[in-house]
């Protein structure tokens, strides 16, 4: 009725981790990653990671950021790339180039960036040839 098999419970992934660059500490070069990030201090050149980006409201990068996830709070400038989505906190600020899949821009947030959507540019390509079908089909059955 009971198994004895008592296995640890150490099955978290050495990438489940989250690194921290807390207040007060300024880092300067390169990092890549697979595992989640939190940037309270300051950071410049560039970051690189298949995990989710936090910038704390204290935090701030300047350079260039590659990653799956980010959701901002303090300040960023320079190049970014996410694959998924970027959600802007309301005290946010972000300058430079931006590619994101998906963006949530909250009151209050300053974005002046120029901004490429990746994901939405393919959905509406599709949206907009499955409408020019709709309408030759209907003309095509009109008789004049």
């Amino acid at each position: 009725m009971f198994t004895d098999s008592k296995s640890p419970k150490s099955n978290l992934n050495s990438f489940s981790q989250q690194n921290t660059i807390t207040k007060g500490t300024k880092f300067n070069g390169d990092i890549t990653s697979q595992g989640d990030f939190r940037i309270e201090g300051k950071v410049n050149g560039s970051i690189s990671t298949t995990g989710k980006v936090v910038i704390g409201k204290t935090g701030s990068v300047e350079g260039t950021l590659v990653c799956k996830n980010a959701d901002f709070e303090g300040k960023f400038k320079g190049t970014l790339t996410v694959s998924e989505m970027l959600s802007l906190r309301g005290s946010a600020h972000v300058e430079g180039e931006v590619q994101v899949s998906k963006l949530a821009v909250e009151p209050g947030a300053n974005f002046n960036a120029n901004c490429i959507m990746k994901g939405a540019v393919k959905e509406l390509k599709k949206e907009v040839s499955v409408a020019n079908t709709s309408k030759n089909v209907s003309k095509a059955g009109q008789s004049a």
